[in-house]
């Protein structure tokens, strides 16, 4: 007799091609990750090449300026437009065209030999990071729908959003010593051709998730338009006066043109942000708290590097090594340890712990004396700006796209980077000119050089502390996101 095993079993049968395409998710992200880290480097590595290139193109102190300006004038100007074409036009087809414009324009920037030719090259850069950076938190929202591997993708991914900044500021100085200006943007071209070839294999080619293909050209041009009017103003309020007719002006027509925006939105039938959005409690709550942390985050890349450089006599590559126990501890919650930690406990508290410990890890470096040592004057704000940086993020960039539908997702990405990227770009110029105006009155009274500079540095990290606090106490008050379920 022949025996036939009838009984029943409970095994799942497992497709072969299931198992790849499962595993390939991974792959995508690391294409997204690297992409977004193009984009988030360049808003810092150019900072330490500053003077190298103002003295090869025989840039004036006002023009240098220029070469970071026209990169965050364009990348802030065209975030929620990229974000909604995304939506319209697919996010692979969009993501692979923003690398490419980058990459195109980065390869300008290496081979620039003139002022207006790098300027240009760098405006270009911005529209393609916007791009970029406007649909790949839609693309992982895709590619990972479960909310455990949501949490984990997030966790890399906003590794590489938060640490990608003070890893610029190492890798300009690495380059700029060892080889020159040039290397900092040529490097761009290989990696970009990497991520663009990956993008069309790896990437899925999903359709358009928007329910028409309508633009809100209207609503298109008068929010761009806004931003780029508020970005320009933003930027050069230190240098043109932020009481100026040409800041005030600007800061003005951005308004007014935000205005008419919400008028446009209110009329059309497929407005390009629908109104319904921005009642999305999480989603607004997470803008307002993402500009907050981003200007308190920028304080750090900045300012303290600004310390080190001038207070402390840091050469570039000290600066860029001085920044690395906090990269390693960023590194080291965000790829896996924060998603553990929003798994167990939610979106809420490690999102108001993470911006305390921010808040607090600023509130220590405005204590860094004139004669000051790394280890007990620096290092301990710098280990605390780490762990705030990987606790906080990932959770923010949940509950921001918590609760979006698919057809809106590349928009609420946009969102949630624009707020990120004016955070920053606000920050920066408010505090910079903070730190300008008490260094000007402390000099005033007598004071030394190093002494009146580190005063204005002194404040402007007790700003940024408080607002790390603020919105840990939004986050702590408007998120409503209490767990994750596995």
């Amino acid at each position: 007799m022949v025996y036939t095993d009838t009984r029943p079993t409970t095994a799942r049968v497992i497709r072969p091609a299931e198992r790849p395409v499962r595993d390939r998710r991974w792959l995508a992200l690391a294409t997204l990750c690297l992409g977004t880290l193009m984009i988030v480097l360049d808003t810092t590595i150019v900072n330490v090449a500053l003077p190298s290139i103002g003295s090869d193109l025989h840039f004036t102190e006002t023009s240098l300026a220029w070469v970071v300006n026209a990169y965050l004038l364009t990348y802030g100007g065209f975030l929620l437009l990229g974000g909604r074409l995304g939506d319209l036009f697919g996010h692979q087809r969009l993501f692979a065209a923003g690398i490419a414009l980058f990459g195109v324009a980065s390869l300008l920037c290496g081979l620039a030999d003139t002022q207006w030719l790098l300027i240009g090259a760098r405006a270009v850069q911005g529209l393609g990071g916007a791009v970029v950076s406007a649909v790949s938190l839609s693309l992982i929202m895709t590619l990972f729908p479960t909310p455990r591997d949501r949490a984990k993708a997030m966790g890399v991914y906003g590794f590489v959003a938060a640490g990608g900044g003070s890893v610029g500021v190492l890798l300009g100085g690495v380059l700029t010593d060892l080889l020159n200006w040039h290397s900092i943007f040529l490097v761009n071209v290989p990696i970009g051709g990497l991520v663009l070839a990956l993008s069309f294999r790896i990437l899925p080619a999903a359709a358009r998730t928007a329910t028409t293909r309508r633009l809100d050209t209207a609503g298109a041009v008068t929010i761009t338009a806004a931003l780029v009017a508020a970005v320009y103003a933003i930027v050069n309020g230190n240098t043109a006066g932020w009481a100026s007719v040409q800041t005030l002006g600007l800061l003005a027509g951005a308004v007014a043109l935000l205005v008419a925006f919400g008028v446009i939105e209110s009329r059309v039938q497929s407005p390009l942000i629908p109104l319904g959005m921005l009642k999305l409690r999480n989603l607004s709550s997470a803008s307002v708290i993402g500009m907050l942390w981003s200007a308190a985050m920028f304080a750090w890349f900045f300012l303290c590097a600004l310390y080190l450089q001038t207070v402390l006599h840091y050469a570039p590559l000290e600066v860029g090594l001085a920044f690395l126990p906090g990269n390693v501890l960023t590194a080291a919650l965000s790829l896996g340890i924060s998603a553990k930690i929003v798994l167990r406990f939610g979106i809420r508290l490690p999102l108001t712990v993470g911006l305390a410990t921010v808040g607090l890890g600023l509130l220590l470096l405005a204590g860094a004396p004139v004669g000051g040592h790394y280890v007990p004057d620096v290092l301990p704000g710098m280990v605390l700006m780490g762990i705030g940086a990987g606790l906080a993020l990932n959770p923010l960039l949940l509950a921001a796209m918590s609760g979006v539908e698919a057809r809106d997702s590349g928009l609420a990405s946009g969102m949630t980077n624009t707020a990120l990227m004016m955070g920053a770009a606000l920050g920066l110029a408010g505090l910079a000119s903070l730190a300008a105006s008490r260094t000007g009155d402390v000099a005033a009274h007598g004071a030394s050089t190093l002494v009146a500079l580190n005063a204005g540095y002194h404040i402007a990290f007790l700003v940024g502390a408080g607002l790390a606090v603020v919105a840990a106490i939004i986050g702590a008050v408007a998120i409503r996101i209490k767990s994750q379920a596995s």
